[in-house]
């Protein structure tokens, strides 16, 4: 029921973004436009390196393109709004347009959860049981789990949209963020958003508590397997299987327990700005560095790649380095 039935109905939301001084403003836009310069081109690097190498169709790879394909949905929903933001210091959208961004948003949150717990039950496979990988692990069984994912991230985003797109906004029309967040969004509603606050409760945390509850229980069947290994030289080669995934995910959801699941009267705004910050420009840039970075495959895969684009402009070799840096001669 409405608060006020006089109040005049809001049509559009004003993101007030990060209050900084003007002498900051264009520093801090360059920097975060580099940032997520850098993050969305290494993750459609690696979705190209993927699709086109054949040193890469396996398993492991074909999660880590969907990884970087939900870092590219998450990147791109949130920080090219948060950037007009910066320069004129705040920006009026639409509640349609407000309410697609949390959408897309959505999509890439949960879809970002499941990946990483269908890679764990890859690296659970890969160690433990390392004779029938390949066979259990299959290309069937990797299509279906990406569908089942990709649809059930839609589905849960959806579900929310519905709700939301149902309530009643009046009042005050600014928002202290730099996007469009769920709980921002509820606080503008005239209407009751008890029903909007249970569905996310009985879906969306789930959608968060379970993966996180799947991985955990098989990486401690993973350390178990790793411990089992006489030579200390098969513990390490097994450990760094799994390293990059563990380093992604402790990243992923240590900031969205922090910002989501800590109480909110614990940390400032602009503490729950940083946090979102986080998980939209340098999560989608460390998880490609982490994997490149630490893998051969796509290292040797990445160098070919560039063998082959500059080989038409006189370039006749090129080397990456243990930092990732790329030499050409």
């Amino acid at each position: 029921m409405s608060r006020n039935n006089q109040t005049q109905i809001i049509q559009h939301i004003v993101l007030l973004g990060f209050q900084i001084p003007q002498s900051f403003k264009i520093p801090f836009f360059l920097l975060l436009f580099i940032l997520y310069s850098v993050a969305l081109s290494s993750n459609i690097t690696i979705l190209i390196l993927v699709s086109s190498s054949p040193s890469l169709h396996h398993p492991m790879f074909f999660f880590l393109s969907h990884l970087s394909l939900s870092d590219i949905i998450l990147t791109t929903s949130i920080v090219p709004t948060m950037l007009h933001g910066i320069l004129r210091g705040q920006l009026s959208i639409p509640i349609p347009a407000c309410i697609t961004q949390l959408q897309f948003l959505g999509i890439a949150l949960t879809s970002e959860c499941l990946i990483l717990a269908m890679m764990s039950y890859d690296r659970y496979l890969a160690i433990c049981y390392p004779f029938h990988y390949l066979s259990v692990m299959n290309s069937k069984l990797q299509i279906w789990l990406a569908i089942c994912c990709w649809v059930l991230s839609f589905t849960i985003s959806f579900l929310t949209v519905i709700f939301v797109s149902k309530l009643e906004f009046c009042g005050s029309n600014f928002i202290s963020h730099f996007f469009c967040d769920f709980a921002p969004l509820l606080q503008l509603s005239c209407t009751d958003t008890s029903a909007v606050e249970l569905e996310n409760l009985v879906v969306a945390v789930p959608t968060t508590l379970l993966p996180v509850l799947f991985i955990t229980a098989t990486y401690i069947c993973i350390f178990i397997t790793i411990l089992r290994i006489p030579s200390i030289k098969g513990r390490q080669k097994a450990f760094s299987t799994c390293s990059s995934h563990l380093s992604v995910v402790a990243i992923y959801f240590g900031t969205l327990v922090a910002l989501y699941v800590a109480p909110s009267s614990d940390h400032s705004l602009n503490a729950n700005k940083v946090l979102s910050l986080l998980y939209a420009v340098v999560t989608p840039l460390f998880n490609p560095m982490i994997y490149c970075l630490r893998n051969k495959e796509i290292k040797t895969a990445l160098k070919k790649f560039l063998q082959f684009i500059f080989k038409t402009r006189g370039v006749s070799s090129c080397k990456i380095n243990t930092m990732g840096i790329v030499a050409f001669k």
